[in-house]
């Protein structure tokens, strides 16, 4: 299983990343093949105790749809186990209260927003894919943290670059854009400058 993931991960674009080719497949639709990929990591991740889902899409957001189970895997990821009640309801709102506590530790950890399904995306089905967005991005920073609580295999997942986005206050940030202000500003200058060719026709003309 190993081989066969690192050969096709190897087949798909730079080991460093996920290709572009993969990213669209994820954001475009739902997509079975990444269903089975991750039923196999959060089973592997969170135990047996989790159950598995029927396959299929709709299968997929029953099974995570009252929270239980994401709250689970994030708590597996984590040292501190974010989510400190997890409890099963059938009640809609406590449903969406825990998928709401998933993802607040899931941003916590590291999963950016760009990376971040909505409730409804699971909850009404809107976007599953989405969801499945979402977890990839989950075990790709696991991975890529490598701090022992990853439980799988690695090549099911590629490894993200390190970001210090967190680590940048507003300040900063806005010292940044000037600093690139100024440098857009240098070149734009340094062109014009160096834009001396009105006279050069003449200089070549004349011996």
């Amino acid at each position: 299983m190993a081989a066969q993931g690192a050969s096709s991960m190897a087949n798909k674009g730079p080991s460093y990343g996920m290709s572009r080719q993969v990213q669209d497949k994820i954001e475009q639709k739902y997509d079975p093949e990444l269903e089975v990929r991750l039923v196999e990591w959060i089973v592997t991740q969170c135990g047996s105790g989790v159950g598995k889902p029927e396959a299929g899409k709709l299968g997929f957001q029953a099974w995570l749809k009252d929270g239980c189970v994401l709250c689970e895997l994030i708590n597996t990821l984590c040292k501190d186990k974010p989510v400190k009640k997890i409890q099963s309801s059938s009640m809609a709102f406590k449903q969406m209260e825990q998928i709401s506590q998933f993802l607040n530790a899931a941003e916590q950890y590291g999963v950016v927003k760009t990376d971040m399904f909505q409730t409804v995306d699971l909850w009404e089905g809107k976007d599953l894919a989405a969801v499945q967005r979402t977890l990839m991005a989950l075990g790709s920073i696991a991975v890529t943290k490598d701090e022992g609580s990853f439980r799988g295999d690695p090549s099911w997942f590629f490894k993200k670059a390190h970001e210090n986005r967190r680590d940048f206050s507003d300040d900063q940030l806005k010292e940044g854009k000037s600093v690139i202000g100024l440098q857009m500003g240098s070149n734009k200058g340094a062109t014009q400058s160096g834009m001396t060719g009105y006279g050069r026709p003449r200089q070549i003309m004349n011996p």
